[in-house]
């Protein structure tokens, strides 16, 4: 995404309004959101996506609440899930299956994991019990560092790691942080009955200049003017300040919403 910034808003963002959208005139029970992590505080073209379709579902929410919909529009955020698609794990298989090396891009790189059930057992409960509007956070335990799993998978494929398969630090992919946040610096959480889900307090948007915001985005990318549709991420969501990325020329902190 980070290359493709204009096909990230067509399908991350118009393609979550679009559902959204359908949900909202078709009176659907529930509508959930799966978000990410790295929507907090975003330093890559991905996790910005996320945080619009974010502020798009929630304003949409309240904007269905006034006029009678019943429609439970929920938002999820947790990190990674091991073995979905795009996971480490099976990256790290492969790699070692061919004797190696193993390619972690930090030596100091952590990451949240939970399993598929995990995932999806808490995406159900928060769906089941949610408030149209909130965005829940999952307890996503402690943070594993990328370089141990890295050794604890060359070590049960029965291998000494850096002897038998060695582990290559590549560096920073544009756009990757060392660390994932589960809430912005200006976020609370609120408990629910669920001791593994919290609710985020986060900053409310007007519907209709979020609208607006989010068609000429759209209409950018359609046009495959990245630059522009990247610094219109970034006016949307303030605190999308790029890292290791061709679009740090493009930080400024003047947001218009």
């Amino acid at each position: 995404m980070e290359e493709n910034p204009c096909e990230a808003v067509l399908v991350n963002v118009q393609g979550t309004m679009n559902l959204a959208n359908y949900a909202a005139r078709y009176d659907v029970d529930s509508f959930v959101m799966i978000s990410t992590d790295k929507a907090v505080n975003p330093t890559n073209v991905m996790g910005a996506s996320k945080r619009i379709a974010e502020i798009y579902v929630q304003s949409l929410a309240k904007e269905s609440k006034k006029k009678g919909s019943k429609v439970n529009f929920v938002t999820t955020r947790f990190g990674n899930v091991l073995g979905s698609n795009g996971s480490v794990i099976p990256y790290f298989k492969e790699q070692i299956e061919k004797g190696g090396p193993v390619t972690v891009t930090h030596p100091d790189i952590i990451r949240y994991f939970m399993t598929i059930p995990e995932a999806c057992r808490l995406v159900l409960e928060a769906a089941s019990f949610g408030n149209s509007g909130e965005i829940y956070v999952f307890d996503m335990g402690s943070p594993v560092k990328i370089v141990d799993l890295a050794k604890r998978m060359i070590e049960l494929a029965g291998y000494v790691p850096d002897k038998d398969i060695k582990i290559e630090f590549i560096g920073l992919r544009p756009g990757e942080k060392l660390y994932e946040e589960l809430l912005n610096d200006k976020e609370t959480t609120i408990p629910t009955k669920h001791e593994k889900i919290t609710i985020a307090s986060v900053r409310q948007y007007d519907f209709n200049l979020v609208l607006h915001a989010i068609e000429e985005m759209i209409d950018l990318s359609k046009n495959v003017e990245l630059n522009k549709t990247v610094k219109s991420m970034k006016v949307l969501v303030p605190e999308f300040i790029s890292k290791n990325s061709t679009y740090m020329a493009l930080d400024d902190k003047q947001p218009i919403l």
